[in-house]
């Protein structure tokens, strides 16, 4: 299991993007099991991020970004960021 960012755990920016995944994979009607083994990641891990626990990787962004058919990009700007 991927351990929380220490130092950037709960910060806005990643609170923001796990809020936008969430909403994104419930509007899709997928569990965060089904969505984790969609992306190839874990389900904790998935679930941290969209906690704001974990700072995301470039690839594990591109890897939901794909199970959740969009591009990453969107995830990003409905994040405001």
């Amino acid at each position: 299991m991927a351990k929380k960012s220490p130092i950037h755990a709960g910060s806005e920016a990643l609170v923001l993007l796990g809020v936008e995944v969430r909403k994104a994979r419930t509007l899709r009607g997928l569990s965060q099991e089904a969505l984790a083994v969609d992306a190839l990641l874990d389900r904790s891990y998935l679930s941290g991020i969209e906690l704001g626990k974990h700072n995301i990787t470039l690839m594990n962004l591109v890897k939901l970004a794909g199970a959740l058919g969009v591009p990453p990009s969107e995830l990003l700007e409905r994040s405001g960021l």
